[in-house]
């Protein structure tokens, strides 16, 4: 996919909007996985913001997330669908105000940010046999590139969390290399939350 292919992100409507209707709440395995499950509101850092859907699911929740994004492009492009968002709608205002975007790269910002919780959903490894990846997300692969430094990314999260570090991962693939074992998962149909304690 080349990398000037169009990135659209859209907190309205699509996939995003009807998770937003459907109202699933914290009984979902992303929030239970950064602890909500229970009623409490952790601060969030998404640590690898990409298209936003984590995060903005986390502050339709009540949280306050911090996105960062190291890709100029699919910052501006996510910087662009809050705006549209926030200028929609009370509802989508409100949530957007929970959502704090930053362009940077996490494992330098991390540091500074004192976050609860921290959120990493690094590039996945290339799927093998399984059906063919949405397009969206082959035009942020093609934008982004590999995160050859994933690990350096989840020790400078494992370093700055004060609660928890949740990894976000392919169920059936192996954990990143050298990882130690996370403290518990959170398993979804294709998706899984390594939950690791600190």
């Amino acid at each position: 996919m080349p990398s000037d292919a169009p990135l659209t992100i859209d907190f309205i409507g699509g996939t995003v909007g009807y998770r937003l209707r459907r109202g699933e709440g914290r009984g979902q395995a992303l929030p239970r996985a950064v602890g909500m499950a229970k009623g409490a509101t952790p601060s969030i850092v998404d640590a690898t913001a990409g298209m936003g859907r984590d995060a903005f699911l986390l502050a339709s929740l009540g949280a306050n997330v911090t996105l960062i994004e190291r890709n100029r492009a699919v910052h501006d492009a996510l910087a662009e669908a809050m705006a549209r968002a926030g200028d929609s709608s009370p509802e989508l205002a409100a949530i957007i105000s929970r959502m704090t975007l930053l362009h940077g790269d996490s494992r330098t910002l991390l540091a500074g940010l004192n976050p609860e919780v921290v959120l990493v959903d690094p590039m996945h490894p290339p799927r093998g046999k399984s059906a063919l990846v949405k397009k969206e997300m082959r035009v942020l692969r093609g934008l982004v590139g590999d995160d050859p430094d994933q690990r350096e990314l989840i020790d400078a999260a494992l370093q700055s969390a004060r609660q928890r570090v949740v990894l976000k991962w392919p169920l059936r693939a192996a954990s990143p290399e050298g990882l130690r074992r996370p403290s518990h998962q959170i398993a979804g149909k294709t998706t899984r939350y390594d939950v690791f304690m600190v």
